[in-house]
């Protein structure tokens, strides 16, 4: 009877084993067909060619952005707060402390000049 029951659990072991086994070459060499390679590869670009394009967008919109400050500064538009602030003075932005060289102020351009 031991022979039997130990028999039976390497039978069923071995086909689990087997099944398990079959199942992930089966995933393996359907992940590698050429056409889901393919498939792959083009996803990989398209994500490459949107972190790019994301890339770009954010670099023209911080050098816009840089344009218009330096414009305003040129025009006598920018006010800096350093200059506004004396020694020991402190700088919050919603409760929270921060150089006053990181806040920018830009006035509007008076229509009238």
């Amino acid at each position: 009877m031991r022979r039997a029951v130990w028999f039976v659990g390497g039978v069923a072991a071995g086909v689990t084993g087997a099944g398990y086994t079959k199942r992930k070459v089966s995933a393996a060499a359907n992940k590698l067909k050429p056409s889901n390679v393919a498939h792959s590869a083009a996803d990989a670009v398209n994500r490459g060619v949107h972190r790019v394009t994301d890339a770009v967008k954010e670099g023209v919109s911080a050098a816009r952005r840089r344009e218009r400050e330096l414009k305003a500064e040129r025009d006598g538009l920018l006010v800096r707060l350093t200059d506004h602030l004396t020694e020991g003075d402190e700088l919050l932005v919603d409760g929270e402390a921060v150089e006053s060289g990181r806040v920018i102020v830009m006035r509007q351009r008076d229509p009238n000049r």
